[in-house]
């Protein structure tokens, strides 16, 4: 399945943010918890050289806990202040504040010295389409200052949100990178809904998840649906059980593949499935 997406207004974004980046103090970038790495803009790390930075793992809640702990380890490790975050229940939000001071005390200090006080930390706030920011800063906020939606890109333009008298919020809209040099990468994103689901195979797609359910999480399968399939049925098989369970029956009693697809990928989105995630640190992939 070959994957490509970059709507038009993502190369303005990536532009906005290259202008913006000397205005503030530190990086937030929400990645899916639920694919860490496939969800972060590698432009992300050249835009923002030389600024504090917070990767908050959103989505938390949808995760295997184990790997939000290997994920957080794992950022750590790379000098960045980790927090799990599930923005819409709140469940991690009074963290970030303190977080956001902790990882910025280099600039409050500089700024004691030279008599600056109480300047609130600047911060920009960034990640791909549909991996809940504008939930996070209205949650953040306690109020609806980002417009959200479920539709990949649905933010728009810049704006500045003060939170309160310790930090200042810059919105971007969420920027996917032009081409997905590894496929797996796009495959995730499509599977988490980062990706417009019009320009997809949503069948392949679907059969694809099956088959890493199958391999990964086959007892996810079974509570859902009820049905024992083997790795040697096939992926086929997973969309064709999942018909079957659901009555999803075409004329003449064939099963309804493309109801099926649909039935798999909304439960994964939403966490009907249980905490599954889709890629782990390296050390971990075999886990």
């Amino acid at each position: 399945m070959n994957i490509q997406w970059y709507p038009g207004h993502m190369t303005k974004a990536r532009r906005m943010m290259q202008e913006n980046i000397k205005l503030i103090d530190l990086i937030i970038e929400l990645v899916d918890a639920r694919a860490p790495l496939s969800s972060r803009n590698p432009d992300i790390d050249e835009l923002g050289k030389g600024k504090a930075r917070l990767i908050l793992l959103n989505k938390a809640d949808l995760a295997s806990d184990r790997a939000n702990d290997a994920w957080a380890a794992y950022f750590r490790e790379k000098g960045c202040f980790v927090v799990k975050l599930d923005s819409r229940s709140k469940n991690g939000m009074k963290e970030v504040q303190t977080v956001i001071q902790d990882a910025c005390k280099e600039k409050t200090e500089r700024d004691r010295k030279r008599g600056i006080l109480n300047r609130p930390v600047r911060a920009m706030v960034v990640g791909i389409p549909n991996v809940g920011k504008s939930t996070f800063i209205n949650s953040f906020a306690g109020r609806a200052c980002a417009k959200t939606g479920n539709k990949p890109g649905v933010t728009k333009g810049a704006q500045w949100i003060r939170l309160n008298k310790q930090v200042e919020l810059l919105d971007t809209p969420g920027i996917l990178w032009p081409k997905f040099d590894d496929q797996k990468v796009g495959l995730r994103l499509a599977m988490l809904g980062s990706v417009n689901d019009e320009i997809l195979n949503l069948e392949e797609l679907a059969a694809e998840l099956g088959a890493f359910l199958l391999e990964r999480f086959p007892e996810t399968l079974t509570a859902r649906y009820g049905m024992t399939i083997s790795e040697s049925d096939g992926k086929e098989a997973v969309l064709s059980g999942i018909a079957d369970a659901r009555g999803c029956l075409m004329k003449g009693g064939e099963p309804d593949l493309k109801k099926a697809a649909s039935f798999l990928l909304d439960d994964f989105r939403s966490g009907r499935l249980g905490r599954i995630t889709l890629e782990f640190p390296e050390k971990n992939q075999g886990e």
